[in-house]
């Protein structure tokens, strides 16, 4: 069994997180940002102030490897039953379970906050990503044809959600 654990993110972690991500930015289309982003945008990302919404650090054996958001999908009122789930793990720590570990931390985290569906946009050729999603129920519900354009191609946006009650 895979063991992780969790944490609040806290501002004194944010540089860490960042240089996680960055990595995506640098190499991967698993995010559609392009340049590097700075630590107050990074903040931006991962500190909420409404409580409904969280983010957390994945701890494996003690390492910091990863975190996860529950955030706001849209700003309108009707929405506020929908939270985005994202995760995000350091390079090299991938095929461990600490995805599905982490999923399902977060899921149970939303249904105290009294969430309805859980959404995931997932570049379309991130399988590895899909296939988490899907394992842990979520169906697809979207799929934006080249809407994102990163090292010189055109990328899909597909979108997975869950009902959690």
């Amino acid at each position: 069994m895979t063991r992780c654990e969790f944490e609040p993110v806290k501002e004194e972690i944010v540089d860490e997180l960042r240089d996680i991500y960055q990595y995506y930015i640098n190499h991967t289309t698993a995010t559609f940002h392009k340049k590097e982003i700075s630590k107050e945008e990074m903040r931006e990302l991962v500190l909420f102030s409404h409580p409904k919404y969280e983010s957390y650090v994945i701890r494996y054996s003690g390492e910091l490897c990863g975190y996860v958001i529950l955030t706001q999908y849209k700003g309108r009122e009707a929405f506020d039953y929908t939270a985005e789930v994202t995760i995000y793990l350091k390079s090299g720590y991938e095929g461990k379970g600490l995805g599905s570990c982490a999923l399902e931390f977060i899921e149970q985290r939303a249904r105290t906050k009294d969430l309805h569906v859980l959404i995931a946009l997932i570049c379309g050729e991130n399988k590895g990503s899909i296939a988490l999603f899907e394992k842990h129920g979520y169906e697809k519900c979207a799929h934006y044809k080249e809407v994102g354009y990163k090292f010189s191609r055109w990328l899909d946006l597909v979108c997975y959600q869950k009902m959690l009650n």
